[in-house]
């Protein structure tokens, strides 16, 4: 995934009248990319026609809404590139639908406006998960800016798209790529328990391969044939989670235009990864736990039972006996997830694995980039050694593809490596030094994660919402 870029406030001053001005040419011949589509949500006609053409005329393809409503059923109808969104809208707010918009794709960039700029007003918006800010009337040269960055950002994506799925196969193959005591005591209970068919528990801290586990195991057992599909249960809202595992029916919420198959219908006779499974509510946990005992499930807005024969595997990096105790998890789904339980070791605690695994994954990431395979300086091998990983595979896996994308020379030296990892290792950056934005982001993020208990605590600590939490960490490569 690219790095998202740093949420920007653009306020410029407030003009009658701005006029629609020629842009710069970003029409598809020029750029080389699909047009974006841009949804423009703004209830003052006046300044949603003029907002749509300066979109339009940068060669956008643009829909429209005029309130919560109708934009939040194009949303669920189509997915947008680019949001332009008022913060004040007839039947509520823009900061109000902001994380639906987030939960429905995450990746969409949302543009906030306001005829009354302030900086509480900004910050409330990046906190909620807006990319940028504008007051209106917008110039069309910040406008221009704005998809102009869209563009690029989508390029970038693209890119880490095609060499992600060119490399996936390698990534996915690194069974053999440990030396480490522990990891060679769960391959063999992988290998058991692949064929054993039964609901199976993958406990870790992030990062350490709990998704390629649970690809293990489902390509060594019987349902190999059939489809894996993953879940990432803390990124959407109990509505679309419920809605993605068993599906709807038209009309079961506002938006469902048609019926929707779930993930756990799609996967029939397969094998549903629920990843960080322990963010589930007590309402999602319910209907979770009757689909384990019966395999019965009903789409939303509807009582008519459907039958699915799916293998359940679980991940998650909480402490769900301590959640049991606290009467936020119950005990009969931990027990019916459990009957088989894996626990990974960090990183940290497998260092014998660490040049290995980079190894391979330069391996993996020069062949999808079509470049000879770098080697590892001495100096680049002991820095790798000697940082802690809190990323723990996750992180090692981004810097190795960061260093093989960016660094021009056969042999990677230190340097090659983003300031989290090259850097004094016995403090993290400094207020006031020559940091970016995101590295001082990145490492207080870290720090707040490994100090809190849960994922919501650290939410509440960074004064965010989960959903923004769990966007930072990924795009961050937490």
């Amino acid at each position: 995934m690219s790095e998202r870029r740093g949420s920007t406030f653009t306020t410029p001053a407030a003009t009658a009248g701005t006029a629609v001005l020629p842009g710069p040419d970003l029409s598809p011949e020029k750029t080389g990319q699909a047009p974006l589509k841009v949804l423009v949500i703004e209830d003052e006609a006046a300044e949603r026609e003029n907002l749509t053409l300066a979109v339009r005329m940068l060669g956008c393809r643009v829909d429209t809404a005029e309130n919560v409503a109708e934009a939040w059923a194009k949303v669920q109808a189509e997915r947008y590139d680019l949001v332009f969104c008022d913060l004040m809208l007839g039947d509520g707010t823009g900061l109000d639908l902001l994380p639906r918009l987030l939960a429905a794709h995450a990746d969409v960039q949302v543009v906030v406006l306001t005829a009354f700029a302030s900086f509480a007003t900004a910050v409330q918006a990046v906190k909620a998960g807006a990319t940028n800010y504008l007051q209106k009337p917008c110039a069309p040269a910040h406008i221009a800016k704005i998809i102009e960055q869209a563009l690029e950002d989508r390029r970038l994506a693209q890119n880490y798209i095609e060499i992600e799925r060119s490399a996936q196969n390698g990534l996915e193959d690194v069974k053999p790529i440990s030396r480490a005591p522990a990891m060679q005591q769960i391959w063999s209970v992988v290998e058991r328990a692949a064929k054993a068919d039964v609901p199976l528990l993958l406990r870790g801290e992030s990062g350490t391969g709990k998704g390629m586990l649970a690809r293990a195991l489902h390509r060594q057992s019987e349902r190999a044939p059939e489809p894996f599909v993953t879940i990432n249960c803390p990124s959407l809202s109990d509505e679309l989670l419920m809605s993605d595992l068993f599906g709807h029916v038209k009309g079961a919420f506002t938006g469902a235009h048609r019926d929707q198959i779930g993930k756990i219908e799609a996967a029939d006779g397969g094998t549903v990864f629920l990843d960080e499974m322990g963010d589930l509510s007590a309402t999602v946990q319910a209907k979770l736990l009757r689909f384990l005992q019966d395999h019965t499930y009903e789409r939303l807005g509807t009582t008519n039972q459907r039958l699915a024969d799916v293998r359940i595997i679980a991940a998650t990096n909480r402490d769900l006996e301590a959640m049991v105790r606290e009467g936020r998890f119950r005990e009969d789904l931990l027990y019916r997830l459990n009957v088989v339980e894996l626990t990974l070791p960090a990183l940290r605690d497998r260092k014998e694995d660490i040049l290995d695994l980079s190894r391979h994954f330069l391996a993996v990431y020069s062949a999808a980039a079509n470049r000879t395979q770098p080697e590892l300086s001495a100096e680049a091998q002991a820095l790798l050694m000697a940082h802690p990983w809190p990323g723990n595979i996750r992180e090692l896996r981004n810097e190795i593809q960061r260093a093989c994308v960016l660094w021009p020379t056969r042999v990677i030296g230190p340097e090659a490596f983003s300031s989290r990892v090259y850097r004094d290792r016995n403090r993290g950056p400094l207020l006031g030094e020559k940091h970016s934005l995101e590295e001082i982001e990145s490492e207080h993020i870290r720090m707040v994660l490994a100090k809190t208990a849960t994922f919501e605590e650290a939410a509440t600590v960074l004064g965010i919402e989960p959903s923004t939490l769990w966007r930072k960490r990924r795009s961050l490569g937490i």
